[in-house]
């Protein structure tokens, strides 16, 4: 079975945020909702001070705690591995939110349903409801999917996951210091398990949480 995973290199990370405004642009989120955020911090006093940058994004988790809590059914996990919150059954209970280690749940205050204007001209026409993704829903909750919809996408239309733009997360395309990595985690030759390979294996954020993370990382402060 295909298992989606992302890398991240933590120390090639330059802190410009690229992949915060890409995942907004892509999936028009709303306002108050950064699916992709970048947190930095600093260590050391100066002369000798260092920022830290560290991406984060939902951990679509093996074991994942968001979908035990919902009690509509809203979140789910798919045979891919990818986590999805399905905002029309969410009833805006937030109990995703509050099981959630990571705080990569988001919601969407006040009802009614919002619908995204303004799609590009260049739209590629064979892609059925190509910016169903970026409707959303007041008064439920939303998340990163990995880009889900240019995965399905790409394997729908013979185009390579994980390396062509059209079917990757579009923080991945977007990263300048090239400092994600993203593709099928039971594949041992695909590119994310050569670098996992490459550094002895990855780290996972609140390994604590025992949550089984499909987002690891390498290269951590």
């Amino acid at each position: 079975m295909t298992r989606w995973g992302m890398v991240i290199d933590a120390a090639r990370c330059v802190g410009c945020q690229a992949c915060t405004v890409a995942c907004k642009t892509e999936n028009q989120s709303p306002l108050d909702a950064w699916y992709a955020p970048v947190v930095e911090w600093e260590e050391g006093e100066f002369p000798d001070a260092t920022l830290n940058y560290l991406p984060v994004l939902c951990n679509h988790c093996e074991d994942a705690p968001c979908v035990t809590a919902c009690p509509s059914g809203a979140l789910t996990r798919r045979d891919d591995g990818i986590v999805m919150a399905d905002e029309d059954v969410c009833i805006g209970s937030r109990a995703c939110m509050t099981a959630c280690p990571y705080g990569a749940l988001h919601f969407f205050s006040e009802r009614g349903t919002v619908a995204v204007e303004g799609a590009p001209a260049e739209a590629v026409p064979s892609v059925p409801e190509r910016y169903a993704h970026q409707r959303h829903v007041r008064g439920a909750v939303s998340k990163c999917t990995y880009c889900a919809h240019k995965i399905d996408f790409g394997l729908e239309n013979g185009l390579e996951v994980g390396v062509h733009p059209l079917a990757t997360p579009a923080c991945v395309v977007t990263c300048p210091a090239e400092c994600r990595i993203f593709g099928d985690l039971d594949d041992p030759d695909s590119n994310v398990s050569q670098y996992l390979a490459d550094y002895g294996g990855g780290e996972v954020l609140r390994p604590d949480a025992k949550t089984l993370p499909s987002t690891q990382y390498v290269g951590l402060p």
